[in-house]
């Protein structure tokens, strides 16, 4: 069973994971093609990533082919099973068939011995033993059956091992020894890659060309390049695909809040902030840990110097960033000082309940945050009230990029991004799912369909925490947290 699991593994890897080479000018191996590349400024190629040529159809049907033998054999594996434990409970009568044999031959011996004295006893005690034999003959039988069908199957188990042998050789299977070797190959290749891009995102950073597009294309290819790395190196996120069933940590508060920890905390450090209510409150408490959360009311209480309004707070490295009460102003609070180190308008978002979440509570300017850092979730009248999404500097709350959407801001529910995709919910009661998704990568966007168990009716707060890989949920009073499957991919 632990090689079947093994070949599956490596199966599901060679079919999902695209290898990327840093390669010169000379063109691919056989088998490759050219995939991406990228050059400096006088168009000479500095790195150039290769895949796999697409053999899609083929390899279709060996997957297919492959599958079916897969549950064959695993079927036969059960059988097998099966059999040998009917094969040793068997075989325990076998053995105790045999000990009583001995003992007849011995009684026997006697007879012929001529203790005729004791022949009248002895042929009774005879005559129950074979008593005591004879349902083993049946036995005996289906054993010998038994042990025959347990040799066929191996047989047959044996040509279907060397079939998957054969196939798995045309699908370049390899053990996991090897695909681990070149999964760390990858990664240094990546490196490599990523310090010759640098020098170029740099330089073209601060002086766009004329028209801007050298700085938009450099920014893009920076974020992506940014967010496959640590898709490959660290596999935090990618595409959300599905999302477990809600795990209640902790029933607390008013039917509106939100809590969080620190995506960029120390290793060790799960310290839980809690805020609740969404408007005209300054009071955040700070647990030691996630135990304290659930089981003590262990807390420190920090005040902030203005009011929050709405429930899109987030912790992020060390400070909070929150939205001031009837004000589109960004606030940046400091724990460790207890003061302000930045704050900032978000120009033209609307705020004061002008543009707030379908649930409503002041909810206009939702902040979140992902792999790739600190994002404001917003809309305009500019934008006719649809959703415009920015990328916020952490240090100086400046709007680095700015998308803006087709999906109005009072419509959706809630929101959350992962790895610069944002995803958006249906809505906040009954049944609720994630529908809508824009990627910052491409500027569109796509409808899906994700369910969301709304386990309490009443979503107010829904955030992705990368470091955890969770959704962190405020549900109608209880703290909820959702785990999230994510398809690893090479945009």
């Amino acid at each position: 069973m632990e090689s079947e699991e093994s070949l599956l593994n490596v199966f599901v890897l060679l079919l999902f994971g695209s290898l990327l080479t840093v390669v010169g000018p000379s063109a691919p191996e056989e088998g490759w093609q050219v995939y991406s590349s990228a050059q400096d400024p006088e168009g000479r190629c500095v790195c150039t990533v290769v895949a796999p040529q697409n053999t899609v159809c083929s390899r279709d049907a060996r997957t297919k082919q492959l599958r079916l033998l897969l549950d064959k054999v695993q079927n036969m594996s059960q059988s097998i099973e099966v059999l040998d434990r009917r094969t040793q409970r068997d075989l325990q009568f076998v053995e105790k068939m045999e000990v009583q044999l001995k003992g007849l031959e011995t009684k026997f011996q006697q007879v012929e011995d001529g203790h005729e004295i004791n022949w009248a006893k002895q042929y009774q005690s005879i005559k129950a033993k074979m008593e005591e034999l004879r349902p083993l003959i049946p036995v005996l039988e289906a054993y010998k059956a038994d042990a025959l069908l347990v040799r066929q199957f191996k047989e047959e188990a044996a040509n279907v091992t060397e079939l998957l042998g054969s196939l798995q050789e045309q699908l370049g299977g390899v053990d996991y020894q090897e695909v681990h070797s070149r999964v760390l190959d990858l990664e240094e290749r990546l490196r490599a890659c990523m310090q010759r891009l640098a020098p170029l995102g740099e330089s073209k950073l601060g002086s766009p060309n004329r028209s801007g597009q050298v700085q938009s294309r450099t920014l893009r290819r920076s974020s992506l390049l940014s967010c496959l790395t640590l898709n490959i190196l660290y596999s935090p996120a990618g595409k959300l695909t599905g999302i477990s069933e809600p795990v209640t940590i902790k029933t607390s508060g008013s039917r509106f809040g939100s809590w969080m920890t620190d995506p960029l905390a120390a290793a060790g450090d799960n310290r839980v902030w809690y805020m609740d209510g969404y408007h005209n409150n300054r009071f955040v408490r700070e647990y030691p840990s996630m135990y304290d959360f659930m089981m003590t009311d262990n807390f420190t209480s920090h005040r902030l110097p203005h009011p929050w309004s709405g429930t899109g707070q987030v912790v992020y490295n060390g400070s909070i960033y929150f939205n001031k009460f009837q004000s589109h102003t960004i606030i940046k609070f400091d724990f460790s000082t207890s003061l302000i180190s930045r704050s900032r308008q978000l120009d033209f978002a609307g705020y004061n309940n002008m543009y707030h979440y379908a649930w409503g509570g002041h909810s206009d300017i939702d902040l979140m945050v992902d792999e790739g850092g600190l994002w404001a979730v917003y809309a305009t009248n500019q934008n006719a009230g649809n959703i415009v999404l920015s990328q916020l500097n952490p240090n100086t709350l400046q709007i680095v990029r700015s998308w803006t959407t087709n999906h109005p801001k009072r419509s959706a529910g809630e929101a959350f991004m992962i790895c610069g995709m944002l995803y958006v919910t249906n809505g906040y009661s009954g049944g609720t799912k994630v529908y809508y998704a824009y990627s910052t990568n491409s500027s569109t966007y796509e409808y899906i369909d994700i369910p969301l168990t709304n386990k309490y009716s009443h979503l107010s707060m829904l955030d992705y925490n990368p470091r955890d890989r969770a959704l962190y949920a405020w549900n109608n009073g209880h703290q909820v947290l959702y785990n999230v499957t994510l398809h690893h991919i090479i945009q």
